[in-house]
Formats: C-alpha cells, structure tokens, sequence
C-alpha cells in the first residue's frame, strides 16, 4: 500500500515538474520572440535584408535550462512567429531549423557531456554554461550563411552576387549576434539558475 503511494506521489511530482517546464518552455518562446522583434536592428541588403537582435540569447538559455529538444521548440516556434510578422516571413522556415539545431547542440554539450544540472562548484558552472552557449551559436555563425545562401539563391531566385552579398553580411551579423548571446544567454543563466533550482525545474 505505502509503495503504491509513493509510486503515486512521484507520478504526481513528476507531471507537476513537466507542466512547470512546458510553462517555462513558453515564457522562452516568448522572450525568443520579444528579443527579435524589440530589440533588432536591420540592415537593408536589395530586396531581402539581415539583423542584428537578441532572440538567440533566449533560444540558448531555453536549451541551458530545458536541454536540446524542448529548448529548440521553445526557441525556434518563438524566432518563427517573430519571422513571420517583422518581414522576415520568406525566412521562417530556415529559422525554425537553425534555431531547433541552436538549442540541439547547447542542449547536447550542456547536459551530456558537462551533466550542467549536477555541477555544484561555481568555476566550472561558468565554463560549462560559456561552452555549451558557444557550441550552439559557433555551429550557427557558419551554419546560417552557408544555409541562407543556399537557400536564397535556390529557393527564391536571388541572383549569385546578391545572394554571395547577403551571407557575407549575414556572417558578420551571426558572428555579433554569437557573442553577445553567448555572453548575455550565461550570464542570465547563472543568475536564474538558483531559483529555478529551488523550483524544481531543473
């Protein structure tokens, strides 16, 4: 009988657990959205454009916090949604990819290799929060342009130099974006992590 209920009770911890971290999954969507569409700058290339923005901060630090595949939903549903209203909407569905693969391989350094929610000392907190935020960015800083390039010219019928133009200026503008959101993406996880930790949600 005393089993049964414990099998109960650890059912119920465990469904309460994941309905708190599909409710933060959707708080990450919306600060992914909120960090593209308010705090962006474009810049103007022909007919299509790129940016500098912060929505990528929050699609790692949903990864840091979530892992891979639940992170990347939350960040590549809310950079899509932010795509397909502020005129990037012919880019939504590379977004989704690259975003979903963001989260996929800061969620994979995070929780596999560094095992982050374990980690007790601070130093190594830091490092593992800095290089899980950086594996996930440095695959998007040569994956999007490479992607972009591809898919403008191809897809959409841009004309070789617009399109070789565009993912130049698309690789300077990851690279920025890489580096502030590996830096603003642990330093927000660092500071969070001590009360979502008390919450249970990690």
């Amino acid at each position: 009988m005393d089993t049964n209920l414990t099998k109960t009770e650890n059912s119920i911890d465990k469904n309460a657990v994941r309905s708190k971290q599909i409710a933060l999954a959707g708080l990450f969507a919306a600060l992914s959205y909120i960090g593209f569409q308010f705090f962006r700058i474009d810049i103007p290339v022909g007919p299509a454009k790129t940016a500098f923005h912060l929505g990528n901060t929050f699609v790692t630090l949903a990864a840091l916090f979530l892992g891979g595949p639940l992170g990347g939903l939350a960040g590549g549903a809310g950079l899509t949604i932010a795509d397909l209203t502020s005129g990037y909407a012919t880019s939504a569905p590379k977004t989704f990819f690259l975003k979903f693969m963001i989260a996929l391989i800061t969620g994979l350094v995070a929780h596999k290799a560094f095992k982050i929610n374990q980690i007790t000392d601070h130093k190594k907190l830091v490092l593992a929060a800095v290089v899980s935020s950086a594996s996930g960015l440095l695959f998007n800083v040569f994956a999007d342009p490479i992607v972009g390039y591809f898919y403008k010219r191809y897809l959409f019928g841009l004309q070789v130099d617009l399109a070789e133009t565009l993912a130049k200026i698309s690789a300077l503008t990851t690279f920025v974006n890489a580096v502030a959101s590996v830096a603003f993406a642990s330093i927000l996880y660092l500071i969070l992590r001590p009360t979502l930790k008390k919450s249970q949600l990690i």
